[in-house]
């Protein structure tokens, strides 16, 4: 019933900019987390970013922070993450999910509903 809609990926040179988006449907949970994993050929999936939507709060793992921000639109029901300064080693599938029984924002949580993913490519 609940589907995660993700766009945004791409290929890009290093130093490019890419924004991804993520627009679930179908969701009533009143409060939830949401952000983005990625996984890499051989590497174990990575916990980026998420965002809460009671306050706005937010997580960054170390290797993007300064770098990547998320952000929501309330209106749109959408949440982007806007990802600059890209290098070779963001290349990854990047997959959108959601925890719908968490406020605080965190990647150990419980995430029921994952987005179909979106290729992020960075290379000169």
């Amino acid at each position: 019933q609940v589907q995660l809609v993700e766009s945004g990926g791409g290929s890009v040179q290093p130093g490019g900019s890419l924004r991804l988006s993520c627009t679930p449907l179908g969701f009533t949970a009143n409060f939830y987390v949401i952000g983005w994993f990625r996984q890499a050929p051989g590497k174990e999936r990575e916990g980026v970013s998420c965002i809460s939507n009671s306050d706005d709060s937010t997580y960054y793992a170390d290797s993007v922070k300064g770098r990547f921000t998320i952000s929501r639109d309330e209106a749109n029901n959408t949440t982007y993450l806007q990802m600059n300064s890209l290098k070779p080693e963001d290349t990854a599938v990047y997959y959108c999910a959601l925890d719908p029984s968490r406020i605080f924002p965190t990647m150990m949580g419980q995430f029921d509903y994952w987005g179909q993913g979106t290729q992020v490519t960075v290379s000169s």
